[in-house]
């Protein structure tokens, strides 16, 4: 028999080779994107309390219904815009594939998909088993902004999709109001979806604000909006996430997604609703707990010879080594600190369709303890 990949070309991410790379040699890890200090005590015994009260089985397929109207609050409070939660919010078992299923959902054969480069390792893949076209646009480092006139410039007729990721993942970047408005044109004029990954829309710092594809009305019929759990509350490993969308995009949505996967994590759900209704506090100082690890971690590295401009949103910080060893690429630099200083960060490369040649940036996670965030600072200083 023989056989073929959809996916030729894709081998093991990346997260998975420096995590793997991190154990092996019982170094810091600050590639992958997880806390390393405990979940919230109360949002712990909630889901040991689901368990124990029997809400051990099948969830409803869309979700367990307490937790979608946490949802719909919260976008009530930030956006002032109005979700009916049984029919515009599926909870999904995390965020990757919410983006998975709404690009199955909308995209057919041939159809073109735009993506910023770097972007998060999941988006192309999913288009090209769609059977869709990846359209890879870059961004500018070390700003990273938005260039409209060359986006405007690669939409064609078989455009169907852009997608959207703030705060971004892996340079910290937030997009402004500016940049919505000019999506907002082009959208319009072509008639196209937008696919937004706001995973980290809490995670937002030194009192800017974080803009969801649906506090605009323009693009309330058109938008998809996936969010992450895990990353709010600390339990990535729950792989709890939600995906938003008006009614007539959700339907297509649960189409594909009631195939790939029945329902998400019951006492999970049940337990990060309780934990929602009774903490409002916890997303209120979420911004400012992980603004503090950001300054420590930057202050750290102050004296050494890394540059950088502090992350504007996400857990993530983007530093440049080219003063450090410009001879080396960013997936060499990584292996070397993974080596020599016992750190292990994340090459930007990877984010890429086409990195350029000169890039020498990687990207640190800085969700984690003080002890490790002052202990990896301490080793790159050297």
């Amino acid at each position: 028999m023989q056989l073929s990949s959809k996916l030729p070309n894709q081998g093991i991410t990346i997260f998975s080779t420096m995590s793997a790379l991190a154990q092996r040699l019982n170094a810091l890890n600050l590639s992958q994107g997880f806390p390393d200090f405990p979940a919230p005590p109360d949002l712990v015994e909630a889901l040991c309390e689901a368990t124990r009260n029997g809400h051990n089985q099948y969830v409803a397929g869309d979700g367990w219904l307490a937790l979608r109207e946490q949802v719909a609050l919260q976008f009530q409070q930030r956006d002032q815009v109005t979700l009916d939660p049984l029919n515009e919010i599926t909870i999904t078992p995390g965020a990757t594939i919410g983006l998975f299923a709404a690009i199955q959902a909308t995209i057919h054969t041939g159809d073109e998909v735009i993506i910023f480069d770097p972007s998060y390792d999941s988006y192309d893949p999913a288009v090209r088993v769609a059977g869709g076209v990846p359209v890879h646009i870059a961004l500018d480092a070390p700003a990273f902004k938005v260039d409209w006139d060359k986006v405007a410039a690669q939409i064609s007729p078989r455009t169907r999709m852009i997608i959207v990721n703030t705060p971004h993942n892996p340079t910290g970047t937030i997009w402004s109001y500016q940049d919505w408005q000019q999506l907002i044109a082009l959208v319009e004029q072509h008639d196209l979806l937008v696919l937004s990954d706001e995973v980290y829309e809490h995670l937002i710092f030194d009192g800017a604000k974080h803009w969801s594809a649906l506090h605009f009305p323009a693009l309330r019929e058109r938008s998809f909006v996936v969010g992450s759990f895990g990353k709010t509350f600390h339990v990535t490993g729950w792989k709890t996430g939600y995906c938003v969308a008006s009614a007539a995009l959700m339907q297509l949505f649960r189409q594909i997604y009631q195939y790939a996967n029945f329902c998400g994590n019951t006492p999970a759900q049940i337990a990060l609703a309780q934990y929602m209704q009774q903490h409002p506090e916890h997303i209120e100082g979420l911004a400012d707990f992980y603004q503090n690890k950001r300054d420590l971690f930057n202050a750290a590295l102050q004296n050494s010879d890394f540059q950088f401009t502090p992350a504007q949103g996400t857990y993530f910080q983007t530093v440049d080594y080219s003063h450090i060893r410009p001879d080396l690429n960013d997936l060499e630099m990584c292996h070397v600190l993974a080596q020599e200083k016992g750190v292990v960060a994340i090459p930007i490369s990877v984010f890429y369709q086409h990195a350029p040649a000169h890039l020498r940036l990687i990207r640190f996670c800085f969700a984690k303890t003080e002890q490790t965030l002052e202990l990896a600072a301490q080793r790159l200083g050297e």
